[in-house]
């Protein structure tokens, strides 16, 4: 039985216990911003949209994933800009500090300091390019989860990684101290009622992929790490709200105004779409650390309409 340590703790049922918070809901991977010519992070524009995704009713925060371009930060730039959304949230949702690295050592690391800043839980993504097998999986997850006393969320895109982790691989980790979701990005929910099945009791499975993420919360999933949130925060909160309180219809409702954008923010590598898309909005600048460059011009008319057609312009 899963010792309740933490002020966070994440629950197969969306309620509260032994005073703690549930961490579900739409869950924004937060864009990094940063300044054009420098190219140094923008902490103005990261702090305003903090508070803008708060007051949108965004129920959490990942700093620093794949969309915060975790890949082209240094480790002090890493570790300060988790801690500085700590301090910004200040306690009113979950942080969730994106910690994962192909090197066991480095994620080790990473999480460590992400729980000295204070950060809620970490995002482990799977070891990208060198392609480790599933005992080699399970044995960089185990070795994180007993060197660090934080929460922590599986994370399995092979889209990106080149590194699928299977279910049962999932469903053996779920068994460990500390490891208590999964984002599941791969989009496939046939994967869905196994994990909630056979894993652990208490252990959520967060959607990882926009397009089919309220068909994994109507599963009975946990919530949604999104890049759409970026955008259009408001209309996520209450798509999620819906989706896991049965309202099924109007859970469709809202996916379909929000589907262009599921699609037209992937148009190119993310967080590319998503960044220009923001900057639209005149919350950051269009600026993106190479090798990641702006959008492509042929793409600008298509994420335009979807976020016209979102109504976030």
């Amino acid at each position: 039985m899963r010792a309740h340590r933490r002020k966070y703790h994440v629950h197969a049922k969306p309620i509260a216990m032994s005073g703690e918070k549930v961490i579900i809901g739409s869950i924004v991977a937060l864009v990094t911003p940063m300044y054009s010519g420098s190219l140094a992070i923008d902490w103005n524009s990261l702090g305003a949209l903090v508070e803008w995704h708060i007051a949108e009713g965004t129920n959490g925060i990942v700093a620093v994933g794949t969309t915060g371009e975790s890949a082209t930060l240094s480790v002090a730039e890493h570790a300060s800009v988790i801690e500085f959304i700590v301090k910004k949230v200040a306690g009113r949702v979950p942080v969730i500090a994106g910690t994962g690295a192909n090197s066991t050592t480095e994620a080790i690391h990473l999480t460590q300091t992400a729980k000295e800043v204070g950060a809620d839980a970490c995002l482990l993504v799977t070891p990208y390019y060198n392609k480790p097998t599933q005992s080699g999986l399970y044995q960089h997850f185990r070795a994180i989860s007993e060197a660090v006393d934080i929460d922590q969320i599986l994370y399995n895109v092979p889209g990106r990684t080149a590194c699928d982790m299977i279910p049962d691989t999932v469903i053996a980790l779920s068994n460990l101290i500390n490891i208590i979701g999964i984002k599941e990005a791969t989009g496939d929910l046939s994967r869905v009622p196994v994990l909630l099945r056979d894993c652990a009791d208490g252990f959520a499975v967060y959607s990882g992929d926009d397009a089919t993420a309220r068909e994994l919360m109507q599963m009975g999933g946990h919530g949604d790490i999104s890049v759409t949130a970026n955008v259009a925060p408001k209309l996520m909160s209450e798509m999620c709200a819906a989706a896991m309180g049965g309202n099924s219809e109007r859970a469709k409702e809202l996916d379909l105004v929000l589907s262009d954008l599921h699609s037209g923010l992937f148009v190119e590598a993310n967080p590319i779409p998503v960044k220009w898309a923001v900057s639209q909005m005149g919350m950051i600048e269009n600026v993106l650390r190479l090798p990641m460059t702006s959008l492509s011009k042929e793409h600008l008319t298509t994420v335009s309409r979807a976020m016209l057609a979102a109504g976030v312009v």
